[in-house]
């Protein structure tokens, strides 16, 4: 528990934990997932928004907007150090506008990605949906919290060049 202190006053704020497995909000949170990028395919990269028409960005809605819960989660994965030393999952278009699969960053500079399996996809919507999954099995109930913090690249440690 963390505590928020505002002018005088005392506030015990606590952290959203992510939905530990099984738990039916888990499971809601990884359909809403799911049906936004459904309703992205044919659109360049990935939201995580629900088009009102599969494939047409004019009119969004749901998703990170409406879902806090999915929205916290898909910030801390964002801001999160991969798990066990891992690199950064990926999705790399293997054929141009046919064909895409999921790899591992080596965090190195210059050290190619991997591939993680020989799944290939003909969309680029689906693989993102399984690195949400990849990650969310990847993650700690209280992964996230201020107590992980750290300055990241500003570390010195990391493999960049200093300068």
């Amino acid at each position: 528990m963390t505590i928020l202190v505002i002018g005088k006053a005392r506030e015990s704020l606590t952290m959203i934990s992510i939905p530990p497995k099984g738990s039916n909000e888990r499971g809601r949170m990884i359909a809403e997932h799911k049906a936004c990028i459904d309703s992205m395919k044919g659109v360049a990269g990935c939201s995580v928004l629900r088009c009102e028409t599969p494939g047409d960005t004019t009119n969004v809605s749901g998703g990170i907007h409406d879902d806090f819960t999915l929205n916290r989660v898909l910030l801390r994965m964002r801001a999160a150090m991969p798990a066990n030393g891992n690199g950064k999952l990926v999705v790399v278009c293997t054929e141009v506008d046919k064909s895409w699969r999921i790899a591992r960053l080596a965090g190195v500079r210059g050290v190619p990605p991997e591939f993680v399996n020989d799944t290939i996809y003909d969309n680029e919507q689906d693989p993102q949906h399984d690195i949400f999954l990849m990650r969310l099995d990847e993650m700690d109930q209280h992964d996230g919290q201020v107590e992980h913090f750290h300055e990241g690249w500003k570390r010195r440690d990391d493999n960049w060049t200093v300068t």
